[in-house]
């Protein structure tokens, strides 16, 4: 239950909505408001929706005098499952939920047309509540159309942040203490094609890392395989800096179901992708999205998505259940039955941890960098330069936010086990 003199923002969703909500913190607090619970919400999938109305439900029953102001995709898109909920204060856009003004209105509606924002305003965010690395946006939206997709109709086309303000982000998140910063964005292998000169990504980070000599670590979130310029692999092979995990919006292992989903790539760009990273950085790992049950997919599509964990050497997978979204082209090809997805994704899940196993064991004996997150009754957690959850032992007392070196002594099913060196 929240006190009555708190607000609380609820987040669902990307790592792109955890940025925002803490700019969302921010603003509700500038807008003097009290009680107030704001659910930021996710589009990804029908059950993603799903999950939200009944946090919302929940919200209310626990906390009735609050108000709860919905925001996020889902409320860009279809705000009207929304408006019929008698549990809702306020709904707010993707656009409209990053201005302060959205707060006080009293309008219980503002939805603007998010295909007509041209720029992505900047925010500087202090700090992310109860987190030791910090997300920073460097892009929004999307130009792109895959026909499973939603999400560009919730954000809009693509639309980058200029280096300069980006920069000034980062040097005051690391005056604040924090030793690793997220890139993140929809596309942000799409960076810099509606600014000035047309920067790329690799040419921005490059930039990025020699203004900011005090940034320790710098992760990317998911890139696409085909839009990797020739300046980020410099970046990927010369600067230890970038974290070596990339994760790739992959989708799929078969080129039929790649092609009916309208992605850029096929499966043979996504293993030369791994190969040539590999080559550049051979301590890099990898972790990807997969799709299973898409429309269309028969058991030969499926044994080639799962084939590719191993053609790629993937160690994390986020594997989605394909979820039929109203309105997009997927939803008109016929579909697989539901009880096919279901174990199809289980099929993806159960590959992926073992794939997962297979890269604690190559840790075996390393020494590694490790970034503490939390110590509780003296139980030590945090992730490696791989992003590998650890747990750490220590002779001398470590505080959350501490950069360490580790050597790595053993596993458990989902985690290192590491001491302190």
């Amino acid at each position: 239950m929240i006190t009555p003199s708190t607000n609380t923002v609820v987040t669902f969703g990307c790592r792109l909505n955890t940025y925002e909500s803490q700019v969302i913190k921010d603003l509700v607090t500038q807008a003097a408001c009290v009680n107030t619970i704001v659910v930021n919400t996710c589009a990804v999938t029908t059950e993603a929706e799903r999950q939200a109305r009944q946090a919302i439900r929940k919200l209310k029953r626990q906390n009735p005098e609050a108000e709860i102001i919905v925001t996020g995709c889902a409320a860009q898109i279809n705000p009207q499952q929304f408006e019929n909920m008698p549990e809702v204060h306020r709904i707010l856009g993707n656009d409209a939920k990053m201005v302060r003004e959205s707060y006080t209105s009293a309008e219980k509606t503002i939805i603007n047309d998010i295909m007509a924002v041209k720029e992505t305003a900047a925010h500087l965010v202090t700090g992310f509540d109860g987190r030791v690395r910090a997300y920073v946006q460097i892009q929004n939206g999307c130009n792109h159309r895959c026909t499973f997709c939603t999400i560009p109709y919730g954000r809009g086309n693509s639309r980058s942040v200029a280096l300069g303000e980006i920069v000034n982000q980062i040097r005051h998140l690391l005056e604040n203490g924090y030793q690793e910063i997220v890139l993140t964005g929809v596309d942000i292998t799409d960076y810099g094609q509606d600014l000035p000169g047309q920067p790329n990504l690799g040419q921005m980070i490059r930039r990025l890392i020699r203004l900011l000599p005090d940034l320790k670590r710098l992760r990317l979130t998911s890139v696409d395989p085909v839009e990797i310029d020739e300046e980020l692999w410099e970046v990927i092979a010369t600067e230890e800096r970038l974290m070596p995990h990339l994760h790739l919006s992959l989708q799929a292992g078969d080129n039929m179901i790649l092609k009916r989903m309208k992605r850029r790539h096929l499966r043979e760009d996504a293993i030369r992708f791994c190969e040539r990273a590999r080559r550049l950085r051979p301590d890099v790992v990898f972790g990807a999205d997969l799709i299973a049950g898409f429309p269309t997919e028969t058991d030969t599509m499926a044994e080639n998505s799962l084939k590719i964990i191993d053609e790629c050497d993937l160690s994390y997978l986020h594997v989605f259940p394909y979820s039929s979204r109203p309105n997009t082209p997927a939803s008109r090809m016929p579909q697989v039955p539901s009880a096919l997805i279901k174990s199809r994704a289980e099929t993806l899940r159960q590959a992926g941890q073992v794939a997962f196993q297979r890269l604690l064991q190559r840790l075996q004996g390393k020494t590694v960098d490790v970034l503490v997150e939390s110590i509780d009754e003296g139980r030590i957690k945090g992730k490696t330069d791989h992003f590998t959850p650890i747990i750490l032992k220590s002779k001398t007392p470590l505080t959350v936010g501490d950069l360490v070196k580790a050597s790595i002594t053993g596993l458990t099913e989902n985690e290192l086990l590491g001491l302190r060196v």
